[in-house]
C-alpha cells in the first residue's frame, strides 16, 4: 500500500492534497498493521490481525460512506471507476472474513497492492476526489477523521465463504486462487 502520490515539476496543483494524504497514510498504518500481524514463521498475532482487519473495514467504510457519496452529490453522477471499487471492496471485505492463513494473507496483500494503486497517485481516485471536491475536501477530511470504528465479527472459514470469496474476486478481476 505504498503511496505513489507526489509533486510533478513543483506545479502546486499536482502537489497531493490533504485528502490524498491522509487516505493514502492510512493505507501505510494498515499495511504496517498487516505486518506486524505476521510473526516469524508465518505465525499470525490473532489481536494484531484483528487491529489490521478492524482498521482495513473502517477505511473501506470511510471511502464507501463519505468520499465516493460527497464526490456523487458534489458532480452530479459517481466516479466511473466507482461501482469498480466497490466490487473490490465487496472482495476485500470477504477476504477479511476468513481464518487468516498465509495464502489468505498473501491473497489480500495481493489484492490490496492493486487495489491501492487505483487510489493513489496523481492519476488515482484520491486525486479525483480531490479535484471534484476542490474547497469543500477539508471539510470531507474531517468527516474522514471522525469516521467510527467498524465492529468485527469473528473469522471462519466455510466452504459457502470461499465460495463466496472466490466469486467476488473474480468479478472485482481479481485471481480467486483460494485454498479450500
Amino acid at each position: 500500500m505504498t503511496s505513489e502520490g507526489g509533486s510533478s515539476g513543483g506545479n502546486p496543483d499536482s502537489s497531493p492534497g490533504p485528502m490524498l494524504r491522509f487516505l493514502s497514510e492510512d493505507h501505510n498504518r494498515i499495511d504496517e498493521l498487516l505486518a506486524r500481524a505476521i510473526g516469524t514463521e508465518n505465525q499470525i498475532d490473532a489481536e494484531v490481525y484483528d487491529g489490521f482487519r478492524r482498521a482495513l473495514l473502517r477505511h473501506i467504510g470511510m471511502e464507501e460512506k463519505i468520499v465516493l457519496p460527497a464526490v456523487e452529490r458534489r458532480q452530479g453522477a459517481p466516479l466511473p471507476v466507482a461501482a469498480q471499487l466497490r466490487l473490490e471492496h465487496g472482495a476485500i471485505a470477504l477476504l477479511l472474513v476468513l481464518i487468516p492463513t498465509p495464502q489468505i494473507v498473501s491473497v489480500i496483500r495481493r489484492v490490496l497492492k492493486q487495489h491501492n494503486a487505483r487510489e493513489e497517485g496523481s492519476d488515482g481516485v484520491y486525486s479525483a476526489a480531490e479535484r471534484v471536491l476542490r474547497s469543500s475536501a477539508v471539510e470531507v477530511l474531517d468527516q474522514l477523521r471522525a469516521a467510527p470504528e467498524v465492529p468485527l465479527k469473528r473469522c471462519l472459514t466455510t466452504p459457502r465463504v470461499i465460495a463466496a470469496a472466490r466469486r467476488t474476486l473474480t468479478l472485482a478481476g481479481f485471481d480467486a486462487t483460494l485454498a479450500d
